[in-house]
């Protein structure tokens, strides 16, 4: 069973793995800025009860208890594995409001509009280079896939609201919704994803192991699938996240992990060595400016 402070950080775990990808998924835009925006930390939360996501509505932009490592994914479109930085980037939770200027609408104009924040009120400076990184290729396997592509649907959908929420938390797990019927669910042993591409859950896969892994599979389609994992591959997604593993306990079949569960799906894990991007924060401090 898992007890409340578990399942407290189990939910700040799961949004940590999906929310960035989700609501920002290109490079961003030379420097903008937005009208007026306010960053402060996020409040301590306290078990069972802990409100955390992304709300776009219109103008107006929020962001409830996400760490200063979701941001900067959200801002650069990249994974956290290609940025490095001090480890407190991934413990450290903030809230931020902002309004866009009258006009400017556009992923693209939000993320750098992001990244200008950051930039400012953090302090950062960083620098981009390539390293070599051991990694796993996810690709599809001798058998061919064993899951059925989800058919699209054709309602129209808004794109002037976005919200990527989360419910649950406790002992029934945490689910992710990213709209639009898709979403992801964690539970103790299992991850469950309804109409969801496998881009949306590489870095998740990333954070249960202990390196990478780049999608090879070619799949561009939206699936729905269950993901089964060990305890250990647990505590590594936990202890990615800055949180306490220790709080984990042993369970379920050891034999059964990442590994095995995406073997069921007509995938497979291959170790290899890639070349990857990343960004390398130069200097930063925890404390933001004043509003």
């Amino acid at each position: 069973m898992m007890n409340m402070r578990a399942a407290s950080v189990f939910t700040s775990v799961a949004v940590a793995l999906v929310v960035a990808p989700a609501v920002f998924c290109q490079t961003p835009a030379p420097r903008s800025e937005f009208e007026v925006a306010s960053v402060k930390p996020a409040a301590q939360a306290s078990p069972g009860n802990l409100s955390v996501g992304v709300h776009i509505d219109g103008a107006m932009v929020r962001c409830t208890y996400l760490s200063l490592l979701n941001y900067l994914n959200m801002a650069y479109d990249v994974k956290d594995y290609q940025i490095i930085g001090p480890d407190w980037l991934a413990s450290e939770h903030y809230d931020i409001v902002a309004k866009r200027p009258d006009g400017v609408e556009g992923e693209k104009a939000l993320r750098g509009m992001m990244a200008s924040l950051l930039a400012d009120r953090f302090k950062i400076t960083m620098h981009r280079e390539t390293r070599d990184l051991p990694a796993y290729a996810l690709v599809v396997g001798k058998g061919g896939l064993k899951i059925k592509e989800v058919p699209p649907d054709t309602d129209d959908v808004d794109n002037s609201k976005v919200d990527v929420n989360v419910t649950g938390g406790g002992r029934g797990g945490t689910t992710v919704n990213l709209g639009g019927g898709s979403s992801i669910s964690y539970q103790m042993t299992t991850l469950t994803a309804k109409k969801v591409n496998f881009a949306s859950v590489i870095d998740s896969l990333s954070k249960f192991l202990d390196r990478p892994v780049v999608d090879m599979t070619g799949l561009t389609g939206r699936y729905d699938f269950t993901l089964e994992y060990s305890a250990a591959e647990l505590r590594n997604l936990v202890r990615a996240s800055g949180a306490d593993a220790s709080m984990i306990p042993d369970f379920g079949d050891p034999t059964i992990s990442i590994f095995t569960s995406v073997e069921t799906l007509g995938l497979k894990l291959e170790a290899r060595k890639a070349p990857v991007e990343v960004i390398v924060i130069d200097s930063v401090q925890k404390i933001p400016t004043a509003n």
